[in-house]
């Protein structure tokens, strides 16, 4: 949908130079290969003329034609917005195995566009009928992905929910992040899948997301009480408990919370 230009190419490679710092310190295992995100927020047209009608199937026609059918682009998805400060917002998200695969996958794209639309002109009238759903304002971020992942085991046809929280990374070390995830968060029945990435590319080196997969807004509220349960089971000494959040605490400064909702038909 979206081609990169030179100078954005440009930056990316000069980023992917940095050294990217993981949660609270903790080393990557030696088998763990880390992937990208390119993370794109898409605001919806404020055109009181537009007409959203379509819109899914729109946007089904290209994902049929071009993204599910793009071997470079290892996942993908749509999610828009369910209980953040913008209501207008809805996020774009590909998944690659390697930055290499950014830009080959845009060449490949490009070839798919042509296949999937061979008449010039109804290509043309496709893409317009499609950008009139957004607006010209958005922005991209590329992430890396870390290896405190849950992997969501059923493939649901029905929408979940996906609760963002957008960490601010405090550079003052800390450290369990390793130990919390594997007991409490992996063990939470109610936390349906868990991924983590941080900054590789874009507006804010400090940012460390989080984002728990859930089947209902009750399941959210639920995980958390069940999360006190977990932590109070594996840290039953009330001292000790202490002791590791004073450390854990240190890893993040501040955090900002999002949901967003799945598009399932539109998700690799």
């Amino acid at each position: 949908m979206k081609k990169f230009n030179n100078l954005f190419m440009v930056l990316l490679v000069c980023s992917f130079m940095c050294t990217t710092v993981t949660f609270g310190q903790e080393k990557e295992p030696e088998e763990f290969k880390s992937m990208y995100l390119v993370v794109t927020t898409l605001h919806w047209s404020s055109d009181a003329d537009a007409d959203f009608s379509d819109w899914k199937k729109t946007e089904q026609e290209y994902f049929d034609k071009v993204t599910s059918k793009n071997d470079l682009i290892a996942g993908s998805g749509y999610y828009t917005h369910y209980f953040t400060p913008d209501n207008s917002e809805l996020v774009l998200v590909s998944l690659y195995k390697s930055w290499e695969d950014i830009e080959k996958a845009d060449e490949v794209t490009d070839k798919l566009i042509d296949a999937g639309w061979p008449d010039e002109d109804a290509r043309t009238a496709f893409f317009e009928k499609q950008g009139s759903y957004y607006s010209a304002k958005h922005s991209d971020e590329i992430y890396t992905t870390y290896p405190f992942t849950k992997e969501v085991n059923t493939e649901s046809t029905e929408p979940l929910l996906f609760y963002v929280r957008k960490n601010i990374a405090s550079g003052l070390g800390g450290k369990g992040y390793k130990e919390f995830f594997e007991n409490i968060v992996m063990k939470n029945k109610y936390i349906k899948g868990f991924y983590t990435h941080g900054h590789r590319w874009g507006a804010d080196a400090r940012d460390r997301f989080e984002v728990g997969v859930y089947d209902s807004l009750g399941d959210i509220e639920r995980a958390f009480d069940e999360n006190e349960r977990l932590v109070k089971a594996h840290w039953p000494d009330e001292e000790k408990r202490k002791a590791f959040f004073k450390e854990y605490n240190k890893i993040f400064s501040g955090h900002g919370d999002y949901i967003y909702t799945s598009v399932p038909s539109l998700s690799k």
